[in-house]
């Protein structure tokens, strides 16, 4: 959520930021024209406050000297009333400035690219040589029925389109997958978390999740709560409403779940197989860390999650994505794209974003701030979170990548010791 006093004190450049987002910028003034009706009605209201404070006193001076003071008492029950009506409406217009806030993105960082669209994203960095094959490619759907490893058949039985099932070694390689992935985090630094799937409405709306993308989330109204579509939902949370200490900073988490997106406006794109799913998993990234520190921590998660493809030898590119691709709450953001030789294209496998201040503002996470020769300063810190990685296109990538001219699947080196086995 973006700060009100930045909207107050330099609407033009906040306006400029969401042009370049291709945002439209009505909301800018619509806010500043009920500010303007708030500011209004504080002045009034704080008038006959005084009003109502001077004349009390003159009530109890009046009956200190046993006057009558009832029609003073009687001014004064009206003034009274209207200031509660006013209070009122103050309160409402607090919560029109705040819904308007609600569906008001990030603002891009100053090193962002400028661009209307996903096509002037910036390659920032591709690794590693497409493999040739002197064989017929099959997809991942191919391998996964002929192996036996997959089924997305009776996925679909049991719960719909999009919903995975993986069997024998298919489920086998999805755990390895997760655990290599987790272990090397973690020798990273990062602290390994286990979180909830099911998380409140409190939850979801200091991750930036909804009211804006509230359609696109499964949603069990008997106990208002929400599936996750990712764990940077309840890893955002674990510190919600608490101010931390500098030098605890940077706190660098991650966590597997299960993830699910009903990805209502996702009607006519590319569903096949694991291209496009309700339910997936995902290893995630979350660092908590100060304004000076988060550029270069976003560049060492970015550094974090493409290792991970490093160890499996995947062919992968970077991009970072220009202004008017950017995620709802992200101020500068990379794409880790995966090459799949059966679609024979990029598909998206992580996204790594620095979100400065914007989740934190919303979730109410601080920090003491040293300052010298003073006492510490409370301030948001900075919230970066990063996919490292979602399996379900690396799985893509993996089984194409790695098949062999019988129909076979090499298991990538790193994996061997988790998976107990080293072909499918």
């Amino acid at each position: 959520m973006l700060d009100i006093r930045l909207i107050r004190e330099n609407p033009d450049f906040v306006i400029e930021k969401l042009r370049q987002r291709n945002e439209d910028t009505k909301v800018i003034s619509d806010i500043l024209e009920t500010e303007k009706e708030r500011l209004e009605l504080i002045k009034k209201t704080e008038t006959l406050k005084e009003m109502r404070n001077k004349v009390s006193k003159e009530i109890g001076a009046m009956k200190a000297k046993k006057e009558d003071a009832s029609l003073k008492i009687s001014e004064m029950t009206k003034v009274s009333d209207e200031i509660k009506s006013l209070d009122e409406t103050l309160k409402q217009l607090d919560e029109k400035i705040q819904n308007y806030l609600y569906y008001i993105p990030a603002l891009p960082a100053d090193s962002v690219p400028y661009g209307k669209s996903a096509d002037e994203n910036v390659e920032v960095k591709v690794s590693g040589e497409k493999k040739s094959f002197n064989f017929k490619v099959k997809d991942h759907l191919e391998l996964g029925k002929t192996l036996d490893i997959l089924d997305f058949e009776r996925g679909t039985k049991i719960s719909g389109s999009g919903f995975p099932l993986y069997k024998g070694k298919g489920a086998g390689l999805e755990r390895a997958l997760i655990n290599f992935m987790l272990d090397t985090h973690i020798s990273k630094g990062y602290k390994e978390v286990m979180t909830p799937v099911l998380v409140n409405r409190a939850s979801m709306e200091a991750a930036e999740k909804i009211p804006k993308f509230e359609e696109d989330m499964y949603y069990i109204g008997a106990d208002d709560l929400f599936a996750i579509p990712t764990a940077e939902v309840p890893i955002v949370n674990i510190h919600r409403d608490e101010i931390l200490k500098a030098e605890e900073l940077p706190i660098k988490y991650c966590g597997f779940t299960n993830c699910f997106r009903r990805e209502a406006g996702s009607y006519g794109k590319d569903t096949k197989g694991f291209l496009r799913v309700h339910q997936f998993n995902k290893v995630e990234l979350v660092n908590f860390c100060t304004a000076e520190k988060s550029y270069e921590e976003t560049e060492k998660m970015l550094n974090d999650a493409c290792s991970i493809l490093d160890a499996l030898k995947i062919h992968y590119r970077v991009i970072e994505l220009c202004t008017g691709d950017l995620g709802f709450s992200a101020s500068k953001c990379y794409d880790i794209e995966v090459w799949s030789y059966a679609e024979d294209k990029w598909l998206e496998a992580s996204s790594v974003s620095n979100c400065t201040d914007f989740q934190a503002r919303r979730a109410l996470i601080r920090y003491k701030k040293p300052v010298e020769g003073g006492k510490p300063k409370t301030e948001f810190l900075h919230i970066l979170n990063g996919s490292g990685l979602a399996t379900s296109r690396l799985m893509v990538a993996l089984l194409e990548a790695n098949q062999t001219s019988e129909g076979n699947i090499e298991v990538p080196e790193v994996l061997r010791k988790y998976t107990g086995f080293d072909l499918i």
